[in-house]
């Protein structure tokens, strides 16, 4: 299974900030949208991403207080990335090896989209439903010994 496929099920709405907005109203946004991340986006490319780890660094820097800080302050200036190509499996080494829950998606220098952990685990799960299935279903109709096999 490739990013492609967690793509075309998820869809493409992304929310993108900018690195020289303040942080308040990105959050603001997060918190809108219920999102857990944020791309950041300056001159059409991707400069960085901010998530609730970020977010939680920042506040703990600051003594609590977000303040005037700026989203560039905040984010993170080099996520970790995929293609749509990349394979599953190698997404989920590289998410757990970086302890990252959110992955900008890129072709080139185009984004893509952004896939997060449970995107990743959702798709590991209904293929491993989808297989248990079918499985089951082979075994149903599995012939019994000595019954004359069927078929063309």
């Amino acid at each position: 299974m490739k990013v492609s496929d967690i793509l075309r099920v998820k869809g493409a709405t992304l929310y993108t900030v900018t690195p020289d907005e303040p942080l308040a109203p990105a959050l603001a946004l997060m918190a809108e949208r219920d999102i857990g991340s944020l791309v950041i986006m300056a001159h059409g490319e991707l400069v960085g991403m901010l998530t609730f780890r970020e977010v939680i660094q920042t506040l703990v820097k600051n003594g609590g207080s977000i303040g005037a800080t700026m989203v560039r302050t905040a984010m993170d200036d080099a996520p970790l990335t995929c293609t749509t190509e990349t394979d599953l499996d190698e997404v989920r080494r590289m998410m757990l090896e970086r302890h990252a829950r959110y992955m900008p998606v890129m072709d080139s220098n185009m984004l893509m989209g952004v896939i997060s952990f449970y995107d990743v685990a959702k798709a590991v799960v209904d293929s491993q439903n989808f297989e248990n299935k079918m499985l089951k279903a082979y075994i149903r109709d599995w012939p019994e010994e000595g019954a004359p096999a069927t078929g063309a």
